[in-house]
């Protein structure tokens, strides 16, 4: 597979997360543990048929359990870290802190065997988080210290996700089929951590397992095979730098179903997520 067709598989992750909000949004009241669990339960199930389908049991086989542990942990960690902060600093700064992951990649891929960090991927990256800034940060700044608990957490979350997706490309040779078993455990330890921590409460109505499904489909599950692509043989940085669309779409897509109202900071987003994309991929190319 080429560079800028893994490149391209890994953008469908981020257009998948675009969708994130608006079927969380019509998940409502499911608790952000179980509702970890069920996604991950479905994804994980539809990567068990992909693996039967097409033969590839023996591969998982062949994958030690190092691998396996590491899978979990990026998955699982990097979602408890993220609902666990915002349980304590529900604020729009603890999801913009949690949003400096694309901005580590971009840093920490510099680090890569065959990789080259540049000034423009580091604009590049700065350029695209301000515009992600717009989006997040669009209702204002309230900022104390009781939040500071949360604010550290979603500061580990950031950490986690790109930590998994740098050295994620240290492991070129381990099949992608083996996102199946990160999927699989991370549904286990969610659903074990939602009993401990969380109420049951199940979706609403038709329209919320609906949501619940499509989730498990794409955001929490097709996303993370095609990511898993991307970043072990695609243009990593410029993938980290492409992320930052993913508020924006996700915006976007919520304004156009009438969830929220179209604004300025919107469009000045837009044009510093995509100049910010454009420098890092001119660095690149």
């Amino acid at each position: 597979m080429s560079r800028n067709r893994a490149t391209l598989i890994g953008f469908s992750a981020i257009l998948l997360w675009s969708l994130l909000a608006l079927f969380t949004i019509g998940s409502a009241p499911v608790p952000p543990l179980l509702l970890n669990a069920l996604c991950f339960c479905i994804g994980g199930t539809l990567g068990l048929v992909w693996v039967l389908a097409g033969g590839g049991l023996a591969r998982l086989k062949g994958v030690g359990w190092k691998v396996y542990a590491f899978g979990t942990v990026g998955l699982f960690g990097y979602h408890f870290l993220y609902f666990t902060a915002f349980r304590l600093a529900p604020t729009a700064e603890t999801g913009l802190i949690a949003y400096l992951w694309p901005l580590f990649i971009v840093l920490f891929s510099g680090l890569l065997p065959g990789e080259r960090l540049t000034w423009r991927h580091v604009l590049g990256a700065l350029t695209a988080f301000a515009g992600a800034a717009l989006i997040v940060l669009r209702g204002g700044v309230a900022l104390d210290g009781a939040a500071a608990p949360g604010l550290a957490l979603a500061f580990l979350c950031a950490l986690t996700w790109a930590a998994y997706s740098v050295l994620s490309r240290g492991l070129g040779r381990v099949p992608t089929e083996s996102v199946t078993v990160f999927c699989l455990a991370t549904a286990l330890l969610s659903a074990l951590a939602h009993l401990a921590l969380e109420p049951t409460v199940w979706p609403a109505n038709a329209l919320g397992w609906a949501s619940v499904v499509a989730l498990g489909l794409g955001p929490v599950g097709l996303a993370f095979f095609t990511w898993d692509i991307g970043v072990k043989r695609g243009d990593i940085q410029l993938l980290g730098v492409a992320s930052y669309a993913a508020p924006l779409l996700s915006t976007v897509v919520l304004v156009l179903t009438g969830i929220a109202a179209p604004s300025l900071a919107i469009l000045i987003a837009a044009l510093l997520i995509a100049g910010g994309a454009a420098l890092a991929a001119s660095a690149s190319a």
